[in-house]
Parts: structure tokens; C-alpha cells; sequence
């Protein structure tokens, strides 16, 4: 089987795909960062529609989602945006955490795996 790396870089990759599957690397909100929750989630789900887009699916069809929050008192903030996002009836299965993350303004990372 063939391994598609899509904007791979030095360090990892911004998704790959094997087979019919499609992993994505934590997502963080570059133009977001140090602002609000909704504001880095909002960002982060339009990257995760991007890359599932190029990688030939979309939110539709995830299958697993891990949420890194920085605090845990943001997790209704960033659910909200997420419910709006989410495709109903194709729900995902998820773990949200509290963690620190790469840098201070990063409040939240996503990662998501999909099928094809």
C-alpha cells in the first residue's frame, strides 16, 4: 500500500494517508494564537477541513478526534464551536484532555484520524 504524505516538513507531516485512512497531526491556530479558545477552535477545525479536503475526505467521515485544552474550564468554549462543526449523525469518537501544549498562546490542539 501506498503512503501519501501531504505538506510533510522535517519534523512531520500535516496528514497522511494509507490506504483509506487519514491520520492529521495535532492542529494548533498559528493565526489564533493567544487569542480565545472559540477563536483558536474555529481556526483549527477550518485547517482540519482543509487538510481532509486535499487528503480526499471530509469531517463526515472521522472516526477518532483527540482535543488538547490548556485548561479544562474552556472545554464547554471549545465544545460549542465544535458542535457547530461537527457533522451530525457522523459524530467521531473523542478524548478531550487538559495538557500543556507547544507554546503558551496555543490553548488548543486538535488531531483527527478519518476514512477515506
Amino acid at each position: 500500500m501506498t503512503i501519501q504524505r501531504i505538506k510533510p516538513g522535517p519534523r512531520m507531516s500535516g496528514a497522511v494517508v494509507h490506504g483509506n485512512t487519514v491520520y492529521l497531526a495535532g492542529q494548533v491556530a498559528n493565526q489564533a494564537a493567544g487569542k480565545s479558545v472559540t477563536e483558536q477552535t474555529q481556526e483549527i477545525l477550518s485547517i482540519i477541513d482543509s487538510l481532509l479536503a486535499e487528503a480526499g475526505t471530509d469531517k463526515s467521515k472521522l472516526l477518532m478526534a483527540n482535543i488538547w485544552l490548556t485548561d479544562m474550564n474552556t472545554f464547554q468554549e471549545m465544545n460549542a464551536v465544535w458542535d457547530a462543526w461537527v457533522s451530525p449523525g457522523n459524530t467521531p469518537a473523542r478524548a478531550t484532555v487538559e495538557a500543556k501544549l507547544a507554546a503558551p498562546p496555543f490553548k488548543v490542539e486538535i488531531a483527527v484520524i478519518a476514512a477515506k
